[in-house]
């Protein structure tokens, strides 16, 4: 999953960067308004977390002109200003959540997972296609009774995919929710990946349907082949 911290101070978004990271996410960083918002309005993102007091455009704005926009990606609002009113007009101008600095990095965490999971409130926090499973919290990964061993991008990949069951998944579509706009990207990263992927998940159990499968000329999908 991919997330955007609009944040001007750069300790504390290189922070956040690194924590997310090490929790499997992709993350990029803007420093000013005028950037984060560019990247907000033209990158596909699954959450924004997003400063108050930026320069350039505050945050109150870019929430309120990316709504404008039909974006409605999640938003975090993280800002040191924790009067009830600034709340009140973060959440109003179109944030979904609202974290007052300083903050312990485990709630920042915790807040992420529960927006993320909005979508899939009616799945919980596990995720699942016929009998691989993915928990979002644990981190662990089966199928059937046997635990899978994923690196952070393949899990990050797995994770995207689950959570578009049975959809075509084109390779700009995952590259722009799994790897940040910095990243390297080869053009048969993707593949490599997915292959990653095939030989952890389909290939140790020859009796069972494999459940990546290539949609040759479009993308990828993860669900049964008769979908």
């Amino acid at each position: 999953m991919r997330i955007l911290v609009v944040e001007d101070e750069h300790k504390i978004a290189n922070s956040i960067k690194k924590g997310l990271e090490q929790e499997a996410f992709a993350v990029d960083c803007a420093f000013t308004g005028t950037d984060g918002f560019d990247l907000a309005s033209s990158e596909e993102y699954d959450l924004i977390i997003l400063d108050i007091l930026l320069p350039g455009i505050n945050g109150i704005e870019i929430c309120k002109k990316l709504r404008s926009k039909q974006i409605h990606t999640p938003i975090m609002i993280l800002t040191a200003k924790g009067q009830l009113e600034d709340k009140v007009s973060g959440l109003n101008s179109g944030a979904d959540d609202y974290l007052t600095k300083p903050f312990a990095f485990e709630e920042l965490l915790a807040r992420v997972r529960a927006l993320l999971r909005r979508p899939l409130s009616s799945q919980g926090q596990a995720l699942q296609v016929g009998d691989l499973t993915l928990d979002t919290l644990s981190y662990e990964v089966r199928r059937e009774d046997r635990k899978i061993s994923l690196s952070a991008k393949e899990y990050a990949l797995l994770e995207y995919l689950l959570r578009h069951p049975n959809q075509i998944l084109t390779k700009e579509q995952i590259i722009s929710h799994v790897w940040d706009y910095d990243a390297n990207i080869l053009p048969n990263t993707v593949e490599v990946y997915i292959g990653y992927l095939r030989t952890k998940i389909d290939k140790p159990f020859p009796d069972k349907q494999p459940l990546i499968q290539t949609v040759r000329g479009f993308g990828y999908r993860i669900g049964a082949k008769n979908v």
